[in-house]
């Protein structure tokens, strides 16, 4: 097995082994995870590759002799390979060159150069281009015989205007007029109808040529199909039980019902099927990340990080069977309560201690809307206007009515509430960015990593935060819209300030807490109509940065 390396700790084991879905990370792990590092650096034919972003895993194993070793793995593939002699290899091998996968593979890139050079034929673009010229035409033609209606529309309303005031004399009469009107609508209708024959012959040229692509494309989806579903059924993935199930069964309970592609091919499945293979019992088990983060998601170099969860959960919870796991640690619920700033017959603001929910979710313990309902149970309405992440502090409005809280959720659609939020992070920013500014990165929730947010510049949402820095790691945080975790992402994202949040479990370093704090809130009265302000400081800050 020289996959196995060997680990010298005076360290005592963990009684079960941390679970591949949490944050904790034993030492033993960090010292595994320093020996990959360390074989990383030496291997100067991967900097290019790696420095781009890859993630690393590892896993301390105990022999049947008692002996201590680490097993290493890397996600997907690595300078093109699978099988490299330091980490685990693949679940299953599916790069044999001359393998079942790779022959249908290069079956469809053949395909696909079939499809890209009949897409390329100069005939079949000079018939794109004569139904676009022809397309454009009818639109413009018919767009101007529309404006002329319209001035001769405005002339027949001027003349009978006029003949109302007794001025029509030597004007064109009604019946003029409306025969006027019927011909120039029946001249567009035969104006459309040219085009449309015209446009009809050059489609059907068109259609004629894109049959074969078309027919191309179908094959092209059904061998990539079929080869997908072939590769997944050959994934069959062991547990701590000896038993085996394939990825297409795995994920066959699932929302989506089949597998993502790449699953199977991560740092944690690979490592325990290798483990469970070899009769290793698995001791402790964690993943770091190496390089440049990627251009959506937001990776730290070093940081360790949970396996994801939309390709590993599945898969893991099959794994874990008959494998004494820990629990996957949750955020404990904050035991304060939230401060009343100030009340009236319509509204409430609350300050919100870290570490509580803004509604009841999974996590069982206390939240602002069971607070304000046992606070005011004659109450109407749904109270919560809007919300803060669980980790978050600071300012919240609520609505006790009804009226109040439809007026208030206005405002916010509008972004006419201006929020405020103080946070400390984790180091100073680089000096290539400012000082002040502004942020704009569209985000987009991570569906196979939820609740992890990612930046997509295509398909995410408009966000917008301005900043200003009033120390050295001290910042002033305006959101101008509300996504998810969008304050924390701005901060944490290369393109952003490149700092994340001090205490951001999922984009930084977890600490104590997240230090992210909503200090001001203005709005207006959502039933007087007068402007209010709140400010609330917290604790959290240090008393230089209260100074400043």
């Amino acid at each position: 097995m020289n996959c196995l390396h060997p680990l010298y700790a005076g360290i005592a084991l963990p009684h079960r082994m941390n679970h591949p879905m949490g944050y904790d990370v034993h030492p033993l792990c960090q010292q595994a995870a320093g020996e990959v590092q360390h074989y990383l650096e030496s291997m100067e034919q991967w900097q290019e590759e790696i420095g781009h972003g890859k993630m690393f895993g590892v896993l301390v194993v105990e022999t049947h002799s008692h002996r201590l070793g680490f097993l290493a793995a890397y996600s997907g593939l690595l300078a093109g390979r699978n099988d490299w002699p330091y980490f685990v290899p693949a679940v299953f091998d599916f790069q044999q060159h001359d393998g079942y996968f790779k022959r249908e593979e290069a079956q469809i890139d053949s395909i696909n150069r079939q499809i890209e050079a009949m897409e390329a034929e100069p005939q079949r673009l000079k018939a794109l281009v004569a139904l676009t010229n022809a397309r454009q035409a009818m639109e413009r033609e018919m767009g101007e015989w529309r404006e002329k209606m319209t001035a001769a529309k405005q002339q027949r309303d001027a003349i009978r205007q006029a003949r109302a005031n007794g001025q029509g004399d030597g004007l064109a009469t009604e019946a003029e007029m409306t025969r006027q009107s019927q011909w120039m609508k029946a001249e567009l209708r035969r104006m459309r109808h040219r085009h449309e024959e015209t446009m009809a012959t050059l489609k059907a040229h068109s259609e004629e040529q894109e049959k074969g692509i078309l027919l191309l494309k179908a094959e092209r989806k059904r061998r990539s199909e079929a080869l997908q579903q072939w590769l997944f059924t050959h994934f069959e993935m062991l547990n701590a039980r000896g038993e085996r199930r394939n990825l297409v069964d795995i994920f066959a309970d699932t929302c989506k019902a089949v597998p993502p592609s790449g699953a199977g091919e991560c740092c944690a499945p690979k490592l325990l099927q290798y483990a469970f293979a070899h009769q290793l019992r698995p001791v402790s088990i964690a993943e770091f990340w190496w390089g440049q983060s990627p251009t959506g998601e937001i990776r730290q170099h070093l940081n360790f990080y949970p396996a994801c969860r939309g390709k590993c959960m599945p898969i893991l919870q099959h794994m874990l069977q008959g494998l004494d796991v820990d629990d996957i640690r949750h955020e404990q619920p904050a035991k304060a309560t939230p401060t009343i700033i100030y009340e009236d017959e319509a509204i409430m603001v609350v300050n919100k201690p870290a570490g509580m929910l803004s509604v009841p979710g999974k996590v069982n313990g206390p939240s602002v809307l069971t607070f304000a309902r046992e606070h005011c149970p004659e109450a109407e309405g749904p109270l919560i206007v809007h919300r803060l992440d669980m980790a978050t502090s600071g300012l919240m409005v609520l609505a006790k009515n009804k009226v109040a809280h439809r007026q208030l959720q206005q405002q916010f659609l509008n972004h006419t509430v201006k929020k405020t939020y103080i946070a400390i992070l984790e180091r100073p920013l680089p000096p290539s960015i400012a000082s002040k500014g502004v942020i704009a990165l569209p985000m987009r929730p991570d569906p196979l990593d939820r609740p992890r947010q990612v930046v997509d510049k295509e398909k995410g949402k408009k966000a917008i935060t301005l900043y200003q820095m009033c120390s050295e790691r001290l910042i002033q945080l305006c959101p101008l819209t509300g996504r998810t975790h969008q304050l924390r992402v701005h901060c944490a994202h290369p393109d952003g300030l490149a700092t994340p949040i001090q205490g951001d479990t999922l984009y930084g370093t977890p600490a104590d807490r997240l230090y992210l704090h909503a200090q001001a809130l203005s709005f207006v009265h959502p039933v007087t109509g007068q402007s209010m302000s709140f400010e609330q400081k917290e604790h959290m800050l240090g008393e230089k940065e209260r100074q400043e």
